[in-house]
């Protein structure tokens, strides 16, 4: 067995260590807004419940690795005092996944995610209209555990509402745990769906995946892409073009040789069956042809 001093590994070799052997670990899904309102969505995996009398809940956005900077939803929560935690199924994890991207300062998560914003009822963040579990949280603490790359900023965060989607609930008005579908972070790549095992997402593109509001309003407002579909969709760099788009449906044609004349929900049916094997480029190609 391997016996390591972690003062003599590098910040980003330690973190990976930590991630991979610390898991799975349940995702908070924070939504923070600045002192001027706007609002901002990001996960975290360093997160949990820490007591219930009071309701305590616990996550830590961390200063980057890479060049020590701090996350928006740590400097919010410093001028606001206020969160909103909502959980992740696997119905949303892959717009979960593309919120959070590194998009500039002001730039709505929500909207690159496709995410519903509802307005709370305590505090002033938003919550997310597809999490089956929201919690709005005053801020009673923040404790920094450094100032170098890689540390810790812990927000211990008071409950003072909470939301629950009915149909999460069983005959005793619990929480079943089978519906809730949660998932958890693992290291890596990797995810952990809590009734099925782990399962791998690619990480958002460092140039930024365009996101949901810049999709054609036929592929926002689809009646058959799931949420799950239009974070994938989400997460590319651009729209391929329109020569490599007529390339391709001329040479689908001979498989599918309705498809120029197809309607979007047909097109959308075939899309997603490209997004169900990871063909993220082929989805979009029909999806604009």
């Amino acid at each position: 067995m391997a016996s390591i001093d972690p003062k003599q590994l590098s910040t980003s070799k330690l973190h990976s260590y930590l991630l991979s052997a610390v898991a799975p670990r349940p995702i908070a899904f924070a939504s923070t807004v600045d002192a001027d309102g706007n609002p901002n969505l990001s996960p975290f995996s360093f997160f949990n419940v820490f007591s219930a009398n009071p309701p305590i809940m616990i996550f830590s956005p961390a200063r980057r690795v890479r060049d020590n900077t701090t996350k928006h939803t740590l400097e919010n929560i410093e001028k606001t005092k206020e969160v909103v935690i909502n959980v992740v199924n696997y119905d949303m994890v892959h717009q979960m996944s593309l919120s959070s991207t590194e998009y500039p300062e002001g730039v709505n998560e929500f909207e690159k995610a496709g995410l519903t914003m509802l307005k709370s009822d305590v505090v002033k963040p938003f919550r997310v209209g597809e999490s089956p579990v929201q919690f709005e949280c005053k801020v009673n603490e923040i404790i920094k555990l450094g100032e170098d790359g890689g540390a810790g900023n812990l927000i211990i965060c008071e409950v003072v509402r909470l939301h629950i989607d009915e149909e999460v609930l069983d005959e005793d008005e619990a929480i079943d745990q089978i519906k809730l579908d949660l998932v958890a972070r693992a290291g890596g790549s990797y995810y952990s769906r809590a009734k099925k095992g782990f399962f791998q997402i690619p990480k958002p593109l460092t140039t930024l995946g365009i996101g949901v509001d810049s999709f054609p309003e036929h592929v926002k407002h689809s009646m058959v892409l799931t949420g799950n579909d239009l974070g994938m969709l989400g997460n590319v760099e651009a729209l391929p073009s329109e020569a490599s788009v007529n390339a391709f449906i001329e040479d689908l044609g001979e498989r599918y040789p309705n498809i120029k004349t197809a309607t979007h929900r047909e097109k959308h049916k075939l899309a997603r069956n490209y997004l169900s094997f990871g063909d993220v480029e082929s989805a979009w190609k029909i999806l604009l042809s």
